[in-house]
This record gives C-alpha cells, structure tokens and sequence, in this order.
C-alpha cells in the first residue's frame, strides 16, 4: 500500500498507527516524525507576508478571492500511484483543502481513497488514528497506540480537581489580530483543570452538563478574533502564547511585541509570570498525537505539577 499525506497531523497519527513505512509523498508541512522528512513534498504554500498582521490580511485576501492558499503537484502525486491520500477539511488556512484533493484525484489511474479527518476534540482526533489504522490495514497496531494515548491523557488527569473553579487562561493562537484558541484546545484547558472564558467549550447534545471526568462530551468552536480589551477584561491568570504554524523561536520574537503593548503589561500573568511561550507549529496547533503532550504540559503547568511535563516540551516562560 502506498499513503500521501498531505497534513502534518495525518503524518503524525499515520506513524502512531505503525504505517510510516508506507508513506510516499508529504506535505511542505510534515516534519515529524523526523524520520519521514526524505519523502518526496507534493505541497508549497502560496503566502509570501512576514508579519502576523500581514499573513492575516494576505490569507483573507485570497479567501475572498476562493482562492487556495496552496499549490499541490498533481504531477508528482500522479507519479506517486498512492493508494491512500490523507487530507482534511477543518481547516482552509491549514492545508490543502478537500476540494482541491478531490478535483486533484479525480483523474488519477490508482483512484486513490481519500481519507479526510475533521477533528473539533480530542475524542475526535483518537478516532482519526483509528480510522487511518482501519484504511492502511494495521488496526491492531493503531488500537494498542490508541489505549497508549489514552493511558496517559488519563493519567495526567488524575491531577485535576474537576470540580473546583480553576485559574482564567487566555490561549493566544495569533497575535495580530489577537485570536483566542478553539476546538479542542478550550477543551483541553478545562480537562486541565483551567477556565477559557473567551471561547467556552459547550456540552454535546444530549450530554447534560458534561461536567468533571466528562468533559469529552465538551466542545467549542473554532478558534475566533477578540480585541485586545477583551483579553484585558478577563483578567487571565495564565496566558499561553501559541501561534499557528510559528516555532519557539518566532513565537518568542512575537511575545516581546505583545510585551510592549499597555493592555499586555497590566495583565495578571504577567506580573506573576505565567505567561508561556509553547512552539505551536509542533504542538497544540496539530489534532495528533502529541495533543496528548500538551495535555501533559497543560496540567503540570497550570497545577504546579512540573514531574508531568514532558522531558523537552517546547516551551518557555516569557522573560525566562
């Protein structure tokens, strides 16, 4: 069997699931496992701005243009004869759309399957890894990786109150315009044991309240767009620094901007020093496995638990 994944988080739940192996092509994205960094890159981003307000005006540009903001070598993946394409449609600004792959398959001699994941929770990111299991034909590996992750999601939980108020976070998924974080990273927070007023998760239908150890039947919207003085108003107790698609390294040059700013410094995390810089293009931005990582980190940062943290977390305080 031969699988072009052209999303990192697919990458990344493909090799969880045992099937690197088969992986023949990748997005410009896939970079990890580090091992899978020699195969062919059918994928090249079409945005060429630098700073945060500039990507987000040329990414809406090209929306309101419907145009992709990515290019896709139909050629190469035509060389490639995959079995499998792995993609999604959660997200345009991402990746590669689904309807780009579809128009790109359609043609194809090997008529590929396509295997689209649309995770909003971490539940639904468990099940992704079951269903590329199921597609590349190593279910029994994928379910052993599964019952792993979930062992220590578990785990980690167990340090939680689940019923006490906990500390207010606000989750900075980009930095201008300022967007708080959503789907399952709300989720994530409040399984941690912390508050995200600015974008609540909400119970599933029929799930009552979906409080405590049921906080899988929680869920939130994307992530969306806030002023400066709402952040302000919520007074967080910890902020968590994590642009989409930044490293360590760019997040901390746009953390020092922030820092300048008047709303920024009269923040309770700052003063207390509770602002954390987490390498998001690694991290809490991928539905893969290592969600389960930033769970971990989550929980020990936020309960004073620095043992669950996970030996070389990308991350650092702000100022540290």
């Amino acid at each position: 069997m031969r699988v072009v994944s052209l999303l990192p988080s697919a990458t990344e739940l493909l090799c969880a699931a045992g099937a690197g192996h088969l992986l023949v092509g990748r997005s410009h994205e896939c970079d990890f496992p580090a091992e899978i960094t020699d195969r062919p890159v059918l994928t090249a981003q079409r945005t060429l701005a630098a700073t945060p307000s500039e990507i987000d005006k040329e990414v809406r540009d090209h929306l309101e243009r419907d145009q992709s903001l990515y290019d896709l070598d139909e050629g190469l993946l035509a060389d490639l004869e995959p079995d499998i394409v792995l993609t999604q449609d959660l997200c345009e600004v991402c990746s590669v759309d689904l309807a780009q792959v579809r128009r790109a398959c359609a043609g194809l001699p090997t008529r590929p399957e396509i295997v689209s994941t649309n995770p909003e929770t971490v539940e639904d990111v468990l099940d992704d890894l079951m269903r590329i299991g199921r597609a590349c034909g190593v279910e029994a590996h994928a379910h052993e990786a599964l019952m792993a992750l979930r062992a220590r999601f578990f785990r980690a939980a167990d340090y939680v109150t689940p019923f006490a108020d906990g500390p207010v976070v606000a989750f900075l998924e980009w930095t201008d315009p300022i967007f708080v974080g959503g789907h399952w990273t709300p989720q994530l927070i409040e399984r941690a044991g912390g508050r995200h007023p600015l974008n609540e998760t909400v119970p599933l239908e029929g799930a009552g309240a979906g409080a405590g150890h049921q906080g899988g039947f929680r869920k939130a919207g994307k992530s969306i767009a806030v002023p400066p003085e709402a952040v302000a108003a919520i007074r967080p107790d910890f902020v968590i620094i994590s642009p989409c698609g930044f490293d360590l390294e760019r997040t901390r040059a746009e953390a020092r901007s922030l820092a300048e700013q008047d709303w920024f410094r009269d923040l309770p995390a700052l003063k207390s020093g509770r602002v954390a810089l987490v390498d998001g293009n690694q991290m809490f931005n991928r539905p893969g496995p290592r969600l389960v990582d930033a769970y971990e980190w989550l929980v020990g940062w936020l309960n004073n638990r620095p043992e669950l943290i996970p030996d070389g977390f990308p991350w650092e305080t702000l100022g540290s």
